[in-house]
């Protein structure tokens, strides 16, 4: 006896939802072979294949999902993310616009202000997101966001209350880099030094925050602690060297390094 395409559904779901992802894609085709078209079957697939990075795939058959259930809210959503990945960002929004008319859910409101960010729609975007945290006040994404655009917009004051809003969570080494950059701007060495720190505890060989937390050190006059910075900035980079030897020289707390050789080796030992 066939099963219906809802049967089949229900197996692919759970499968997909153990981790059976190559069972569930299978479920899913062979029931597409028995009906052709069928809706319900094509967004699952294209969910499968999005999961498993399969983008071009995806897109297809959640495409050919719409075309019979053209008011499905997450078909809509499962869309937009597709498209925007692939930085169509007009067929993106005009998803997520049918989505929110269908059905104003929050995940969709986020979808939307991470197109607009990611479309360079600046404007746009620093409203979306400051709407997200209107209406979801411990988003740390939306604070993150809203406080890097706020710096790169140059309000920087505005940009560090967003930030520090951002990391009262778990946030990810991005998140602090942003602080530390704002908190520089801010001329607020320690708490610079401080965020880069974090940065670095998080993800041991980024090696700008590990330079820049070198020139925080030295504009507080801890050479000796930015020259330990510089030097580890300088292993995980060695193309930093120059960035290391203008900062060296210009700085207030620095000093002048005649022989790059003499330089290097200090950075080296």
């Amino acid at each position: 006896m066939a099963q219906s395409p809802e049967d089949i559904v229900r197996r692919a779901t759970t499968a997909f939802n153990a981790g059976r992802r190559d069972e569930a894609r299978r479920l899913c085709e062979n029931g597409l072979i028995g009906s052709p078209g069928e809706p319900m079957l094509s967004h699952l697939l294209a969910a499968v294949l999005f999961a498993s990075g399969e983008t071009e795939a995806a897109r297809r058959h959640v495409e050919a999902s719409l075309v019979k259930r053209p008011d499905n809210a997450a078909a809509r959503l499962l869309a937009a993310r597709l498209a925007r990945m692939t930085e169509d960002f007009d067929r993106a929004l005009s998803h997520l616009d049918r989505a929110i008319a269908i059905a104003p859910q929050r995940e969709v409101f986020i979808e939307k202000a991470r197109t607009l960010d990611q479309a360079g729609l600046r404007s746009q975007a620093r409203q979306a997101w400051s709407a997200i945290l209107d209406a979801i006040p411990d988003s740390a994404e939306a604070a993150a966001r809203s406080g890097r655009l706020a710096w790169e917009d140059g309000e920087i004051a505005l940009a560090e209350k967003f930030l520090e809003r951002a990391v009262q969570t778990e946030a990810p080494a991005s998140v602090w880099f942003d602080l530390g950059l704002v908190r520089q701007d801010l001329r607020d060495h320690t708490g610079a030094a401080a965020a880069y720190r974090k940065v670095i505890a998080l993800k041991g060989d980024h090696a700008e925050a590990t330079f820049n937390l070198g020139v925080v050190l030295q504009e507080s006059g801890r050479l000796d602690d930015a020259m330990r910075a510089y030097a580890q900035a300088y292993r995980l980079r060695p193309s930093s060297f120059g960035q290391i030897a203008m900062a060296l020289t210009s700085a207030s707390h620095g000093g002048l390094w005649l022989d790059e050789a003499a330089l290097r080796r200090a950075l080296e030992s």
